[in-house]
């Protein structure tokens, strides 16, 4: 049975010097499988994506600043891309769904051998400003979780540990998902590192613990023992793209009138299909015309 309630709680400790951030993603994973008809290889490996997109996009100051994850390795995935913004509507796809790869030596889902190195992390937030921020670091081992750990270090030189994880159940099906953001900011107390990194231990097999029943405070409380947390508010999350048919008919305005007469000339319409969610836009002849009245 799905958890109810995906959502993001947060919690602060060492006078705000330290962040942890913990979601449950498990509709939101479940609800992109189904869209883009994810095999349990692929779906885990989206799922994680999608979640660190979650975390990351709870650290957004403002609802329409976005977060966008791109991870790319030689694997047989292909590119993997998540993005997310303040009000936690995250949506995601990977090139190709229908990987499915044998069972890695440890008994688990081969993310690492589908995801493929040597490959590249690249994050994008977009704060409105005169230009987006990116960063780009190597995949360091191609588990999602210690890739985006790697790039915040590296990237963003903030010292940090993300947990992601993915149950996907015998038949296929995701039956639980989350993850665990947890950084140290400017001026925390030397001992955190250590003391954050003993703590991961307790996060071991994390979308267990949430198929268990564990909620993100859980999580956040493992993340934290043996220290007080001050807990933050939380952010609900789903599913939810940003295309529209409005979006789509610009597109087809922005081709020009030569594609826009081929398209009529040959098929009698045009079909556009959103990446992020599989929605299908149809634009009749009648509509095309309208467009290519309007390059003249």
């Amino acid at each position: 049975m799905l958890n109810a309630g995906d959502y993001v709680a947060r919690a602060t400790a060492d006078g705000g010097k330290v962040r942890v951030l913990a979601a449950r993603s498990t509709r939101l994973v479940a609800e992109a499988q189904r869209r883009h008809g994810a095999l349990p290889t692929a779906a885990a490996a989206l799922g994680r994506v999608l979640t660190g997109a979650a975390l990351m996009g709870a650290l957004l100051k403002e609802d329409n600043h976005t977060v966008t994850v791109r991870i790319r390795g030689t694997g047989p995935l292909g590119a993997i891309i998540a993005d997310s913004d303040g009000r936690g509507h995250v949506r995601g796809y990977v090139q190709n769904p229908q990987v499915n790869l044998p069972l890695n030596s440890q008994g688990k889902l081969d993310v690492s051998g589908a995801v493929g190195l040597p490959g590249e992390i690249n994050v994008v937030w977009d704060l409105h400003l005169r230009q987006p921020y990116s960063g780009t670091a190597p995949l360091a081992t191609g588990e999602i979780g210690e890739d985006l750990t790697a790039y915040f270090w590296r990237s963003e030189q903030t010292p940090s540990l993300v947990a992601l994880g993915v149950l996907v159940g015998p038949g296929g099906q995701v039956m639980a998902a989350g993850g665990v953001l947890a950084q140290l900011l400017p001026g925390s107390s030397a001992h955190w590192a250590e003391t954050l990194t003993e703590n991961a231990r307790q996060l071991a097999g994390i979308s267990r613990l949430i198929a268990g029943g564990a909620a993100p405070e859980d999580l956040i409380e493992r993340t934290l023992a043996g220290f007080e947390g001050v807990p933050g508010h939380r952010l609900p999350l789903v599913f939810q793209c940003r295309c529209s048919r409005e979006r789509c008919r610009r597109l087809l305005a922005s081709l020009g009138a030569d594609e826009l007469r081929d398209m009529l000339a040959t098929d009698g319409q045009a079909e556009m299909e959103c990446h992020f969610c599989r929605q299908k836009y149809l634009f009749d002849a009648e509509e095309l015309g309208q467009l290519l009245a309007l390059q003249s």
